[in-house]
């Protein structure tokens, strides 16, 4: 019988000291380089099968009771209290349905390990035909993205870079759905943001993670570890007139020859802007540089997902400028971007793709019912 006993426990991954192995909690699994691991659908709908399950009362969120409740079977929860400065959560500061996901996408992306672990702990269906891993795809090199400039994958890694106070740090929280009046100052000083959210990229949903990276110097020297992400985002200050020269050196010592996809932000746009210390402006900079106008961005009013989208379309389509035709209403816009000139193949593509939403608009209408 004692046997028997053992085979069980060891079958559910139990050690001689009643302890999950090693084994059972970390399966081993490789992520080249260039490549990144993500939650699969498989993954997704456990996670989401369990928040169903210990969201009682059917709110969307979790309460402190709800959360102690889903993780009492686990060392400890896997975030602390900051988890409403990198998640969605409601009035009350607790995570949603959403924000679950966008934790769980994080964690797979960023600490791998501990996705697994807890996948264990929470009941993911393992035997000796299949574990953890089940819910975990590993995507393809990065550089074959960029090659066929569209990525496969569904998490986008957006870098934020920017002088201190310029508003890197609101900008990251308005993707999480937060305004300016609802954020202390004490929360954005001294603290990394990080935070991530699901964006809808031509009707598909891909996972954007924001990175707050401060520039200390005008001239810094980033890791290449700071560089490297899926699309870049310079902000600087429209109220600072020595703001634009730290994201204008950092684009051409790291970016110019990069095939990383640039967005220029101008944050506080609700105020008078300042003329920039810099030897051209930065409409005239991005023109030269073939960026898109810079993005007037603020976030004094309801965060905005304009500016998110666009960031995560940039990362699902490097260096396709034609799926980024409908962000333009003007040619000047295009002109900028190098669509009305050279690779015509490009400029055809971009006039289909807009004929093509165009023509899917007007048939919407004709079929649409006559309400009168």
């Amino acid at each position: 019988r004692s046997h028997t006993t053992w085979a069980v426990l060891r079958k559910f991954g139990y050690n001689e000291d009643l302890k999950m192995s090693k084994e059972f909690l970390f399966p081993q699994i490789k992520v080249p380089n260039g490549c990144t691991s993500e939650l699969n659908y498989k993954g997704q709908q456990f996670f989401s099968a369990i928040f169903e399950r210990f969201d009682k009362d059917q709110d969307g969120a979790l309460s402190p009771f709800e959360q102690d409740n889903l993780f009492s079977i686990c060392p400890a929860p896997p975030w602390g209290s900051d988890i409403s400065h990198i998640v969605p959560t409601n009035a009350q500061g607790w995570i949603t349905h959403q924000g679950f996901l966008c934790f769980w996408t994080l964690t797979t992306l960023h600490d791998l390990p501990t996705t697994l672990e807890y996948l264990a702990y929470l009941g993911y269906p393992i035997s000796d035909q299949e574990n953890q891993l089940s819910a975990i795809t590993v995507t393809r090199d990065k550089n074959i993205d960029l090659a066929k400039k569209q990525s496969t994958r569904n998490v986008y890694e957006c870098h934020v870079l920017g002088a201190v106070g310029t508003g890197k740090s609101m900008l990251c929280r308005s993707h999480i759905g937060q305004c300016l009046e609802e954020v202390e100052d004490s929360e954005l000083q001294g603290v990394t943001q990080c935070t991530v959210n699901l964006i809808q990229v031509y009707g598909q949903e891909k996972y954007l993670v924001l990175r707050d990276i401060d520039l200390t110097h005008v001239n810094p020297n980033l890791h290449p570890m700071e560089v490297a992400c899926d699309v870049a985002c310079l902000v600087y200050d429209g109220t600072d007139p020595k703001s634009f020269e730290y994201v204008a050196r950092v684009f051409i010592k790291y970016y110019k020859q990069n095939k990383i996809p640039v967005m220029v932000v101008c944050t506080k746009a609700d105020r008078n802007q300042v003329k920039q210390n810099y030897e051209i402006q930065p409409s005239i900079f991005c023109e030269t540089h073939q960026l898109s106008p810079p993005h007037a961005f603020t976030a004094a009013k309801e965060a905005r997902k304009e500016l998110f989208t666009k960031l995560a379309t940039m990362a699902a389509f490097p260096r396709f400028h034609a799926a980024w035709l409908l962000f333009y209403k003007h040619t000047s816009h295009l002109r900028e971007l190098s669509m009305l000139s050279g690779d015509s193949i490009v400029w055809k593509a971009g006039i289909g793709l807009a004929l093509a939403t165009a023509l899917g608009l007007i048939v919407v209408k004709l079929l649409k019912p006559d309400k009168r």
